[in-house]
């Protein structure tokens, strides 16, 4: 799921992702999609560059 979620993203040219990005959106959707609990949406204020 999260590689089809990447291709899509990529093919659609929805957004572009450098290696470190997509390896942190890949750690986000496993955790929600391994997760027991509901996902809780998270509001960054800060740099996430």
């Amino acid at each position: 799921m999260v590689e089809m979620a990447l291709n899509s993203l990529n093919e659609n040219e929805i957004v572009k992702l450098d290696d470190e990005k997509k390896a942190a959106m890949v750690s986000n959707l496993l955790v929600v999609l391994c997760g027991n609990k509901d996902a809780q949406p998270v509001v960054n204020s800060g740099n996430i560059n």
